[in-house]
């Protein structure tokens, strides 16, 4: 029998049903058997009240509900069809013999006798699964779990492991902050206490496995909760983002998402708020341009912007096989959009003046660079022409073309650069500055640090140098850097689109440093490994270029709020004469064209005095740790 008949095996149950809470009303209505004097007129009766619900029951489709997995909503569909039926019986009665004989209360007490019958036939099945069949296992085989975080994420998962018995998690309760919720319940499970009291929960609960649950979980706290798992041998794992779930993944069983805590997690930041109405003014039916569509943060904008439904997006990137993907892959994703994928150089004037004028794009994002610091140390007539020349072109033609927002992607390297590529996002930014005194275009910059996982970024390096059995390789025990993830990286890119004006310098939230010798010996231990005794830690010294320690602000710069949390300002630091600035830009280029590297030194400490080349960097690094003059 396949499965659809064997849902309507039910069906004469309910007939059954139907039958007995007519005979119980009538005995209800007249507290004796009376009504039975006439048994034709009863039987008559009965039939056509039976007849006339079991008809519209039978179309109606609530047999084609999985009553194993009942719902409010399979309960609504019951009580529409059963007031539904009620009427068209009492309308056929009525026909028959105008409700002669019949009283007027009892289609009422059969209504409710019927409803009360049907609900507990809908919910038994459930109710028997749930509490025989999914829990036939003894708890001794079941993995006692607490779900952290009680909100309406984790009542969802909850529901969702409830159809999961193969996952042998027995649910203990929830965990929780909020004081609100303290000694409350969930569908019957306890809210245990809060974060600061896990430990004693787990110990006092004999506590097997811990499932984070909660979005909103800060890294400072998951770093604390995974600490408790590790002391106690509790497995932990962790539920991905909504984002993840329904943007990237475009799956709704949370239960096959689980997932082990990642680095990520542990120097994650918390859930980005943006002003939704504010960016989709300036991105929704407008043409957007962003050039180096292909890199990590390039693509990562273009998956941000086509939620804002623009009008086109145009995706730039002289490297062909990383902008195909991020073409196929937006136009699955977002098959209504209209997008121009176009393969150019951004040193190439003359192919970006006719895509300019071919599009005219209202919006640019400026992602294309150079961005690999060793590289571009021993490459400087690249980073000069690609980071300055390039964005010189783009914003050139932006001003030309009257673009009403020119977003420059800037990094903290730019701030007392030591290095070539620093040193030309530093020119870059001063250049945006200079043209925007004139002009009608918004020039803004968006400043921040490093973003986790990105190509050729820290955390792949090490985790490829993990998979290998090491060693992993730091170039120096004392370096820090500041992380942040890419969604939030390029989320609050278009949020600082947003709220910019001409030559402003935004600096983003990067929280605090993160040193990456202890980022490597986390990463060890997420790998089920330990630091020095299964994977080795070697130091390479400071590679061509390097800082110590990163920074977000000019010591000339200030640095002034914004009404968003996550984003500041830097204070303008007074301009140089633009026409000093251009003379000494033009002679750099001559020089890059020339491939005159030596020279491009020399010209970078007139164009970006604050400039040190990396034999004088380290000369000060060392006074300043020898404690020669102040330093950190």
């Amino acid at each position: 029998m396949n499965f659809w008949n064997k849902r309507f095996l039910i069906f004469p149950i309910d007939i059954t049903l139907m039958a007995i809470s007519y005979f119980l009303a009538h005995l209800i209505r007249y507290e004796s058997f009376e009504f039975l004097n006439d048994p034709r007129l009863f039987f008559v009766s009965m039939t056509i009240v039976v007849g006339t619900r079991a008809v519209i029951f039978f179309f109606s489709g609530i047999y084609r509900a999985l009553w194993a997995y009942a719902s409010l909503h399979d309960l609504i569909e019951i009580i529409k069809f059963t007031i539904i039926s009620s009427l068209v019986s009492v309308t056929m009665l009525l026909f028959y013999n105008r409700f002669e004989a019949h009283s007027r209360m009892v289609p009422i007490l059969d209504s409710l006798i019927l409803l009360s019958f049907l609900c507990l036939r809908s919910l038994s099945w459930r109710m028997f699964r749930e509490m025989f069949i999914d829990s036939s296992m003894t708890s001794s085989d079941k993995k006692n779990t607490i779900l952290i975080g009680a909100d309406k994420t984790s009542v969802t998962f909850l529901n969702d492991l409830k159809h999961h018995p193969e996952l042998n998690l027995k649910i203990i309760g929830f965990i929780d902050d909020d004081p609100g919720k303290l000694g409350a319940y969930i569908q019957g499970f306890p809210i245990l206490g809060p974060i600061d009291q896990l430990e004693r929960i787990v110990q006092e609960e004999k506590i097997q496995e811990a499932i984070i649950v909660k979005q909103s979980l800060t890294a400072k706290k998951i770093n604390f909760v995974r600490n408790i798992c590790n002391s106690n041998t509790v497995d932990l794992r962790i539920l991905p983002s909504v984002t993840d779930i329904i943007t990237r993944i475009n799956h709704l069983d949370r239960t096959t998402l689980l997932r082990e805590v990642q680095v990520e997690d542990l120097l994650g930041r918390d859930i980005v708020d943006l002003e939704i109405e504010s960016i989709r003014s300036y991105l929704s039916n407008h043409t957007i341009l962003i050039t180096g569509a292909g890199g990590s943060i390039g693509s990562e904008i273009c998956r941000q912007v086509a939620q804002f439904h623009p009008s086109t997006m145009i995706l730039l990137d002289s490297a062909e096989t990383p902008l195909y993907e991020i073409d196929y892959e937006m136009r699955k994703a977002f098959p209504e959009l209209t997008i121009q994928s176009i393969v150019a150089d951004v040193k190439n004037l003359s192919r970006l003046s006719s895509i300019f004028e071919l599009h005219k794009p209202t919006v640019v994002f400026h992602c294309a660079a150079y961005k690999h610091v060793p590289l571009m140390e021993i490459n400087p007539s690249e980073a000069v022409l690609n980071n300055i020349l390039g964005t010189k072109n783009i914003a050139d033609l932006s001003k030309i073309s009257n673009v009403e927002r020119f977003v420059l992607i800037s990094t903290d390297k730019a701030v007392n650069p030591v290095n070539i590529m620093g040193a030309s996002k530093r020119a870059s930014e001063v250049y945006l500055q200079t043209i925007s005194q004139t002009s009608q275009t918004k020039f803004i910059t968006v400043r921040f640090g490093n973003v986790l996982g990105s190509n050729g970024s820290v955390i792949p390096r090490f985790k490829s140098q993990i998979q290998k059995g090491g060693p992993i390789t730091v170039t120096h025990p004392d370096v820090i850097r500041y992380f942040m993830t890419i969604p939030e990286a390029s989320q609050l890119v278009l949020q600082a689109g947003s709220m910019g004006d001409r030559g402003d310098i935004f600096i983003l939230d990067m929280g605090e440093p993160v040193k990456i010798l202890e980022l490597a010996e986390e990463m060890i231990r997420l790998s089920g490994l330990r630091p020095y005794d299964d994977i080795d830690i070697k130091f390479t010294g400071l590679r061509p270029g390097e800082k110590l320690y990163e920074e977000l602000l000019l010591d000339l710069e200030g640095l002034k709020p914004t009404h968003h949390s996550k984003i500041k300002i830097a204070a303008g630091m007074g301009m140089s004469n633009p026409l000093i600035f251009l003379n000494q830009l033009n002679k750099l280029f001559e020089a890059a064209k020339s491939n005159r590297n030596q020279e491009i030194y020399g010209l970078f400490k007139e164009l970006v005095p604050e400039y040190l080349n990396h034999k004088e960097y380290m000369r000060d690094t060392e006074i300043i740790r020898s404690g020669g003059k102040d330093g950190r």
